[in-house]
């Protein structure tokens, strides 16, 4: 199969008013587990690198070409997706390997400033037919404080996506990222107004915060595209302590990573199900 366009998955669940999943991959094996927990679940998935996880691997091409070649060679539709990048060099490098859509977040910036610099990026990828995010009002936890956030405002979000010509919001909403508790209370009246404000897909940032029953209402109430890191993470490292616990005397990496692999991939599988079903 072609690797599929973000803006293609994004474009059917926003008409069809469904869930799309976005699952972040930080290597080779989430990559795969990723792919795989869609083919069991037989439904498209969104897989993310993240400007941290381009950080950490210095330098984003040997991931990225991995990931292409395990999206083209799956059953299932999958597009690839930058998350959370800040240096605008990385998002026209990521355009230039094939991602076919890019999260520009300055939101930590003022308002005026992050959408002078989202417009700018929004028209450069356009021009080369890839597909923006941006964020406007903070979602918590970006520092490592799970915090709500400054919450989006239903008119300033009509405004930006006037202005900037974006064609997704990742909205604040009360949700917060690297949460390992799924116990957030979202503002569903605050997701229903954003999404009659906007006409473009709203994006939850922070979604493994969330739980299950969560995911299904935001869903209901307008949200488009569900954002999951952290809550794949926690089911991979779990496996991998509980191989390594159970064998002080493995030293096999392939042995304790397939492990955390075929575990994400599992809960890859139930949260589509959740979050594409909902």
């Amino acid at each position: 199969m072609t690797l599929t366009t973000t803006a293609s998955l994004l474009s059917t669940a926003y008409e069809e008013g469904r869930g799309i999943a976005a699952f972040n991959a930080i290597n080779l094996e989430t990559v795969e587990a990723i792919a795989t927990g869609a083919e069991a679940a037989n439904l498209p998935v969104i897989v993310q690198i993240s400007e941290n996880a381009v950080r950490y691997h210095q330098g984003l091409a040997p991931l990225a070409h991995a990931a292409i070649a395990i999206a083209t060679g799956s059953t299932m539709p999958i597009s690839l997706h930058l998350d959370h990048a800040t240096d605008e060099r990385l998002v026209g490098i990521a355009v230039d390997l094939g991602f076919s859509s890019v999260m520009y977040d300055a939101s930590q910036l003022d308002y005026e400033e992050n959408l002078t610099r989202t417009a700018a990026v929004v028209r450069r990828c356009h021009d080369r037919g890839a597909h923006v995010e941006a964020e406007l009002g903070e979602v918590g936890g970006k520092d490592g404080v799970h915090a709500p956030g400054v919450r989006t405002d239903p008119g300033e979000a009509a405004a930006f996506v006037a202005s900037t010509g974006v064609d997704a919001l990742a909205v604040a909403v009360g949700s917060s990222h690297k949460m390992t508790t799924r116990d957030a209370a979202l503002d569903e009246t605050l997701i229903a107004a954003l999404r009659r404000a906007v006409d473009v897909p709203l994006v939850l940032h922070g979604s493994s915060g969330v739980s299950d029953d969560g995911l299904r209402a935001a869903i209901a109430a307008g949200m488009t595209k569900i954002n999951v890191a952290t809550q794949l993470n926690k089911a991979f490292t779990a496996a991998v302590r509980e191989s390594l616990a159970a064998d002080p005397s493995l030293v096999d990496q392939r042995r304790y990573l397939g492990a955390g692999r075929e575990a994400m991939a599992a809960e890859t599988a139930r949260l589509l199900t959740v979050i594409t079903r909902a």
